[in-house]
């Protein structure tokens, strides 16, 4: 292995990660809306369904989605019927994973900062005749933006250190699905501990300086806006 291999892993990861990111801001941002919200009776259960990764073993969630999204799975038989082919060992299976997985690393930010804007700012801005659509663009976005943010790098950050989703679904295909996480296992495997070195020293800092930008959001104020006046805490 050289510095080829590991520069195609670290591409496709940051690729990988930058898909899976804008997709779940996209996917999770209203359903954060949504839970920060509701009332309904299903509001637990989404909300455990959102967090489950956070506890279940990644190797579990894999192999479940690999049923799912194997030739037998009811997502395969689908797949195959609309001539999309499997998921499994494809980069599209690999976001569709990581998307699951790092789901609550992004819902449970912004819902948090939804719920911390109160109901005082939008009901104003209800005053002023804003309908729902501008209320959310134009007042609950700008107010809950430092839990955007924090989203997108926690988001972010945890697709790139994935390895045990990654491999059940993706496999270890070069180029493909060959991801950071997995080049460092294979140097390990290969004892190869100068550049399984050189990437993990590399997933170290990077987890560092995510989690020092994260901690620098705080000396402004909050993380999401202040629950009184609607406006982030000095």
């Amino acid at each position: 292995m050289n510095w080829g291999d590991d520069a195609q892993a670290v591409f496709l990861t940051l690729k990988l990660a930058f898909v899976v990111t804008v997709l779940l801001l996209a996917f999770g941002t209203p359903l954060a809306w949504w839970l920060a919200h509701t009332r309904s009776r299903w509001k637990a259960p989404l909300s455990a369904l959102v967090a489950l990764p956070l506890v279940l073993p990644p190797t579990v969630l894999g192999f479940y989605l690999l049923m799912l999204m194997g030739p037998h799975g009811v997502v395969g038989r689908a797949t195959q019927a609309l001539g999309i082919g499997l998921l499994p060992f494809s980069f599209t299976g690999l976001v569709v994973a990581s998307m699951l997985y790092s789901l609550p690393f992004v819902v449970q930010p912004i819902q948090t900062a939804f719920e911390a804007i109160g109901a005082r700012p939008l009901e104003a801005a209800a005053t002023l005749r804003a309908g729902p659509w501008e209320r959310f663009v134009h007042v609950a976005l700008p107010l809950a933006r430092r839990g955007v943010i924090t989203a997108a790098v926690l988001g972010f950050a945890h697709t790139v250190g994935e390895f045990g989703v990654v491999l059940m679904i993706g496999g270890n295909i070069p180029g493909a699905t060959r991801v950071i996480s997995t080049q460092l296992y294979n140097h390990v495997e290969a004892i190869e501990y100068p550049e399984a070195h050189r990437l993990a020293a590399l997933l170290l800092v990077f987890s560092f300086a995510v989690l020092l930008g994260i901690h620098r959001l705080r000396p402004q104020g909050a993380l999401v806006a202040a629950p009184n006046d609607g406006a982030p805490r000095a």
